[in-house]
């Protein structure tokens, strides 16, 4: 992710006569795009600014897109391929896009927890998408975090010791598995894997800007191959506290109709649940990526 300069605070440009706006929201990473209809069909030229936008953000975010099922995967499908999620079913008709939801009688929200996507996948997804659907009159913000500036602030002697080491991820950890509960137990994919493992670098070079990211996340990641849960530990309890260093975060407040795309390769992200009583429904689709290397 490109730290874009002090002259991209706020940046229009025009592309096929749609003028773009892109306003930065913090000094890590994401960015407000204004001036961009999603409901209609983007071109080439205008798909492929947002992509780079995309790119040097980390994360970007869109208000006021009132998208039908249809419109939010077509959307989708202008940025990458998406996918089923492992665990839970899609909405009817559309096997790729999944309710993020926690309902006025339930403690636990979805994912509640600082994470990377899937990260027990052999090819965790390249990016995620969350549109609002119905959201509390107070909390449920997300939080985001920059993991190039993560690795790129870590010591020298400490980027040595990372560089070849290999984390494994699990589905299984108690603290995730328990936001997964409640939309398991009501709308549960048949056939689902009850637990899935997955070896990734625990630094790993994006592949399509060339930058390292850290590439663990405490939701997932349960030890170094080749050492102990017990050996891993330490390192892994310092690398999950500094990853999520305040300068290194944004902040984004939902509003019926926000759509966020982030970069699941070299950000984290974090629901905060802080609206028990309420409703709060988004839909999600998560995009193909690769092997992380």
């Amino acid at each position: 992710m490109r730290i874009p300069s002090p002259a991209h605070v706020y940046k229009e440009t025009s592309i096929d006569m749609t003028k773009i706006q892109v306003k930065r929201v913090a000094g890590a990473l994401g960015a407000e795009i204004h001036g961009v209809n999603l409901s209609q069909s983007l071109s080439q030229g205008l798909a492929a600014e947002i992509r780079s936008i995309f790119l040097d953000h980390g994360v970007i975010f869109f208000r006021d897109q009132d998208l039908t099922p249809a419109q939010f995967l077509a959307f989708a499908e202008s940025m990458g391929q998406p996918i089923e999620y492992p665990f839970v079913k899609g909405v009817d008709g559309y096997p790729v896009i999944i309710a993020v939801a926690k309902l006025e009688h339930e403690r636990h929200n979805f994912g509640g927890i600082w994470h990377s996507d899937t990260t027990y996948l052999e090819q965790p997804p390249m990016g995620s998408m969350l549109l609002a659907r119905e959201i509390p009159p107070f909390g449920g913000d997300t939080l985001f975090s920059n993991q190039y500036l993560a690795y790129e602030s870590l010591s020298d002697r400490m980027k040595q010791l990372l560089e070849g080491l290999v984390g494994v991820s699990t589905s299984a950890k108690a603290d995730v598995s328990k936001t997964r509960e409640d939309r398991i137990s009501s709308n549960g994919r048949e056939g689902a894997s009850k637990q899935y493992v997955a070896e990734h670098p625990v630094v790993r070079t994006h592949p399509e800007t060339g930058r390292k990211a850290l590439y663990v996340n405490v939701a997932h990641t349960a030890y170094f191959k080749g050492m102990t849960e017990e050996e891993s530990a330490p390192i892994l309890q310092y690398l999950f506290q500094h990853q999520i260093r305040p300068e290194f975060t944004c902040r984004f407040v939902w509003q019926p109709g926000s759509l966020a795309f982030w970069d699941n390769r070299c950000v984290q992200h974090n629901p905060i649940n802080d609206y028990h009583g309420y409703r709060r429904i988004m839909h999600r689709i998560t995009l193909a990526g690769d092997t992380p290397r």
